[in-house]
């Protein structure tokens, strides 16, 4: 258990540009130690790296995104190339001049690494460097920091299967280490002062050995395929309708899923197959409504429907997969 952590503001920084040295920058204002923590905003990074473009923030975000998660109006919450997800890709027009849009940086790790390696090579320090950028999150209201790159930094604690003070077995406990600095260097950074670094001293035992960087921030995003909220509620709903899954192998299938859904239509009938569900009875319309809803309420669980048509065991059709 850490006992003790000491956090500054690293203060004095001039304003970055394209093609400074941020290395020596830091490292001149700073008083690095072996095993401190280096927290860096993205902003910097992304000045020094020249990652600036001009036009509107709307078009920047079109460049930067792979899938929009989230639409309302202008705003959008996207997936980045880096696998991010946030608003507007993680742009900002704030301190640049008219007409252009600051970027993320390319590739956020392998800044992380190559500013801990030019502090290691210039000042012989052995630190951690976790890039830092602002992020809404689902559920919470306001913004914190977390972290987008990383080297030399342990940034996942895997406590799965050792035991708390009562014996219990941790099942999934992991907390995100590099998101946790980034946050708590936020403390002290502030976000309207100006300050873009911050130092933790204190957590040398998650700073890794010279020439481990460690699997970077990246390891913190979370597949969509593995996100239960991979989509907004509109992007959702729309991905229930147009791309439903049909029929497939057979699995087992909870249903619960649609308690009262035939409570006002008792001339329609469900039958669990083992790779599908049907929707029968006399009246099509009514089916066909049945089995719509039915689409929609099982697509987040990967299941397909089928519609039997007439009154009989007559033809099963798929009803579900999406035709082009």
């Amino acid at each position: 258990m850490r006992k003790h952590l000491e956090i500054f503001a690293v203060t004095g920084l001039p304003e970055v540009a394209a093609g400074d040295d941020l290395a020596g920058l830091i490292g001149e204002a700073a008083d690095l130690r072996d095993g401190d923590v280096v927290a860096v905003t993205s902003k910097i990074v992304s000045k020094a790296e020249g990652r600036l473009t001009t036009g509107t923030r709307q078009e920047a975000i079109d460049a930067e995104l792979v899938r929009v998660v989230a639409r309302r109006g202008e705003t959008r919450i996207v997936q980045t190339r880096h696998g991010l997800v946030m608003a507007a890709a993680g742009t900002d027009t704030s301190n640049t001049a008219p007409g252009t849009v600051l970027l993320l940086p390319v590739d956020p790790d392998l800044s992380a690494r190559e500013l801990r390696s030019a502090l290691k090579a210039r000042y012989d320090v052995n630190v951690g460097v976790v890039i830092t950028d602002t992020l809404g999150r689902p559920w919470r209201v306001g913004q914190t920091d977390l972290a987008i790159g990383a080297a030399g930094v342990r940034v996942v604690e895997d406590l799965r299967g050792s035991t708390d003070s009562h014996g219990n077995v941790l099942a999934v406990t992991e907390p995100a280490i590099a998101d946790e600095i980034a946050s708590a260097g936020e403390l002290v950074k502030g976000k309207a002062d100006g300050v873009p670094v911050a130092v933790l001293r204190g957590l040398s035992d998650v700073v890794l050995a010279v020439g481990e960087d460690g699997p970077g921030a990246r390891a913190l995003v979370r597949d969509a395929e593995n996100d239960m909220f991979s989509l907004g509620t509109r992007e959702a709903a729309r991905a229930a309708v147009l791309e439903r899954t049909a029929p497939g192998a057979p699995r087992e299938v909870d249903p619960a899923l649609w308690d009262g859904l035939l409570a006002d239509d008792v001339d329609v009938h469900l039958e669990v197959l083992e790779s599908s569900v049907v929707v029968f009875g006399e009246n099509p319309v009514a089916v066909g409504i049945i089995a719509e809803r039915l689409a929609v309420l099982l697509h987040a669980e990967g299941y397909g429907v089928a519609v039997r048509t007439g009154s009989g065991s007559e033809a099963t059709v798929t009803f579900g997969s999406r035709s082009d």
